[in-house]
């Protein structure tokens, strides 16, 4: 990695985000500001690609109400609808996959301008990284939302059935992109040459779980897919889950120790 094709801006931000997480003793560098920057645009781009994906469910929500609309009644759930929108899952979940391999390639070209490489003392788990309360916290989100949308399959109405097929396609697509990202967090390798860049690496890892756990596309889909089915107890059952999980997590995020916290914790441990 070439240091002089860091812009200056870059290792200010850098310097910045490590006062901001409680690490102002350690020293920004050029390869600290390449990884930090490649992340932000990932992050960036992830939110187009979820926004994009809501609004595919958007659309194939509002193209069936029409349908239906024009032949004057709910009919019965269309199939080709059902297979696009799988293919939509199949793309986002590629698609975020790229961004990963995109952000891992730039580790790795960073990694190799160390004239060595340090370990982490200890093994850097989903516990570690994480967190059990976050990860219980997501594994209930999604478990829940899932369980909901199941259970309104046994409804009279066919419109909330087709809904609640929507639903379950776009909670899997969004569970299956969730794990596959976590993967990719907890296993790439590590990309430091001292305590201070061991510290900086862990901390990157904590604040990209926790971006990864946070169920937004959970909290997201049935406002384009199930706020219009008519089922009053169900769009009420809706917005309690997805007010108390919020509430949840902001709890969680208030008792738990800051990421800062937990790098340096984690690279002291021995």
């Amino acid at each position: 990695m070439n240091e002089e094709s860091v812009r200056p801006e870059e290792v200010e931000r850098a310097g910045a985000w490590l006062t901001q997480h409680g690490l102002a003793d350690v020293r920004p560098t050029p390869l600290l500001a390449t990884r930090l920057a490649v992340r932000r645009r990932a992050r960036l781009a992830a939110a187009v690609l979820l926004a994009a994906f809501i609004i595919a469910v958007a659309l194939v929500r509002v193209g069936d109400l029409s349908a239906d609309a024009a032949a004057d009644g709910a009919g019965s759930p269309r199939y080709g609808s059902l297979l696009a929108l799988t293919a939509v899952v199949v793309a986002l979940v590629l698609a975020q996959s790229l961004l990963d391999r995109w952000v891992r390639r730039v580790d790795r070209r960073a990694g190799a301008t160390l004239p060595r490489r340090a370990a982490h003392p200890v093994r850097l788990g989903w516990r570690t990284v994480l967190g059990t309360p976050r990860a219980a916290f997501a594994v209930a989100t999604f478990a829940g939302a899932t369980a909901m949308a199941i259970g309104a399959l046994t409804a009279d109405d066919a419109a909330a059935r087709y809904a609640a097929l929507l639903l379950l396609i776009g909670l899997f697509g969004a569970a299956v992109g969730t794990v596959v990202q976590l993967r990719h967090v907890l296993t790439h390798p590590v990309v430091a040459d001292d305590e201070a860049s061991l510290t900086a690496d862990v901390l990157m890892r904590v604040e990209d779980a926790r971006e990864v756990a946070t169920p937004t596309v959970v909290w997201s889909l049935p406002v384009v897919s199930v706020f219009d089915t008519g089922l009053g107890w169900w769009n009420a059952a809706w917005l309690v889950f997805v007010a108390l999980s919020a509430v949840t997590l902001a709890l969680i995020t208030a008792r738990t120790a800051q990421s800062g916290t937990v790098a340096r914790h984690a690279t002291t441990a021995r």
